[in-house]
């Protein structure tokens, strides 16, 4: 299970409860408004039971407060059992796993399972109630992003390769330890990881990102100096392959909006040099960027409007 600190999921104790007749209306019914609430009918002779209880919780703590969890003793709550099987039930055999979402129960099995099932009754309950199953995750993967953002590569990539040990298609985590081990100047080791990505989610906008940026960390190893290029197209600003180069390493040093400003000018002067390379070069940096970052909102635009004259 993915441990990140314990400020990251509800505590056990708020996640799993005790519940009898007095109680079962406030912290099954109502509160299956809220989140799923997985029902765990149990007796103390029950052995299947001392099996299936802790792997439900286990289950339920791995979930991050997607669900909440109920434990029905049938023998100490002889009246609710018998008013739950009335209305509908099977308590007859237990252990009876139920699942409540919005008062009413959804889905159910009796006797002990294999963790795998658990989990994937567990994905149905969230998904039942509206939910993203992964959103536990979510939280995980956010800050695995704050590592990175603040320079502690080797704690995000952990952190990434952790997420993905419990969800392997998490497009997200793998961009993430992609550009984790960028960071780290480990090429090799991020063009591996995004070779073995599932097929599912190749296509993904994270995995398309992470193939734009080890593309661009490629053409950094063998960025040119700055200063001499500066001086080269100032000598010559129609030296192409010049001002060219100058972006790329412009974009090696970070100076990613300058790269663009020079990409753009090339694009300006000769749209079609070198079988239109610095179309492409753009379309690169701007894959590798969100789509949101205001470089590439900018960069767009101006290259719409000499696209579109």
């Amino acid at each position: 299970m993915l441990e990140l600190g314990q400020n990251q999921a509800p505590a056990a104790a708020d996640l799993i409860k005790d519940v009898g007749e007095a109680t079962f209306m406030a912290d099954v019914i109502d509160a299956s408004n809220e989140v799923p609430v997985i029902v765990d009918f149990w007796a103390t002779w029950c052995g299947p039971c001392k099996t299936l209880g802790p792997m439900l919780e286990a289950a339920v703590v791995k979930a991050k407060g997607a669900v909440k969890m109920a434990k029905i003793d049938v023998d100490a709550n002889q009246r609710l059992a018998q008013a739950l099987s009335q209305q509908g039930l099977p308590l007859q055999s237990i252990p009876t796993v139920v699942a409540f979402v919005k008062g009413r129960p959804v889905d159910m099995f009796q006797g002990a399972v294999p963790a795998s099932e658990i989990d994937d009754f567990i994905k149905r309950a969230i998904e039942a109630a509206g939910g993203d199953a992964s959103g536990g995750l979510d939280e995980a993967v956010a800050a695995a992003e704050d590592m990175l953002s603040e320079g502690a590569a080797a704690d995000a990539a952990q952190t990434f390769a952790a997420i993905l040990q419990e969800d392997p298609l998490n497009a997200a985590a793998y961009g993430g330890l992609v550009r984790a081990h960028l960071a780290l100047d480990q090429l090799d080791q991020a063009e591996a990881i995004l070779n073995g990505a599932p097929a599912e989610i190749s296509t993904a906008p994270e995995l398309e990102a992470a193939h734009a940026q080890i593309e661009l960390a490629k053409q950094a190893a063998g960025a040119g100096p700055v200063d001499d290029l500066r001086a080269a197209v100032a000598a010559n600003p129609d030296d192409l392959q010049a001002r060219f180069d100058l972006a790329l390493a412009l974009h090696a040093h970070g100076e990613v909006a300058a790269a663009v400003d020079e990409l753009l000018d090339l694009f300006r002067r000769d749209r079609d040099w070198n079988d239109g390379a610095a179309r492409a070069q753009l379309f690169t940096i701007f894959d590798a960027l969100k789509p949101q970052d205001p470089i590439v909102l900018n960069g767009r635009r101006r290259l719409s409007s000499m696209i579109f004259v």
